[in-house]
């Protein structure tokens, strides 16, 4: 599976561990940046970014982050198609997956342990969507609003 990666500066050193530990997990993992630390550089392009190639790639998932994740996860949401959710335990990470069928996940690089980012974001990865008839009619509701 493609696993779409996007951040700012501040979650710069996180994404290079992130992305060995989904290459060792046998994901492709595409980085839309950023590529160089710049204390001022934007979010909202790099997520974007990344959001838009998950929208064209259904089949794939994408993971945005910056210090809270919060930022990142209302870029991203401004895709047509894309379902962000801010994970920060791995049981909002599994909801996410099995009640909205998200498809990408937002993370606080600086609001948790690597290890526990990790946790989280394999539970995000590995959670499938349920495919219950009220949360695919609630998915159906927000994807017709988001048409018009």
């Amino acid at each position: 599976m493609r696993i779409h990666l996007a951040t700012d500066h501040a979650g710069l050193e996180f994404k290079d561990a992130l992305t060995a530990h989904l290459n060792e997990l046998g994901y492709e993992v595409v980085d839309h940046g950023a590529y160089e630390y710049d204390a001022q550089d934007d979010y909202p392009g790099f997520c974007i970014a990344a959001a838009q190639a998950v929208a064209a790639e259904p089949d794939s998932l994408g993971i945005v982050f910056g210090g809270s994740g919060n930022g990142e996860q209302i870029a991203a949401n401004k895709v047509n198609g894309i379902r962000a959710a801010l994970c920060w335990s791995v049981a909002t990470a599994e909801l996410a997956r099995e009640h909205n069928n998200a498809n990408i996940c937002s993370v606080g690089a600086r609001q948790h342990s690597q290890a526990e980012a990790f946790r989280i974001i394999d539970a995000f990865l590995t959670t499938p969507f349920s495919n219950d008839a009220r949360h695919v009619r609630r998915i159906n509701q927000i994807h017709a609003f988001e048409s018009e």
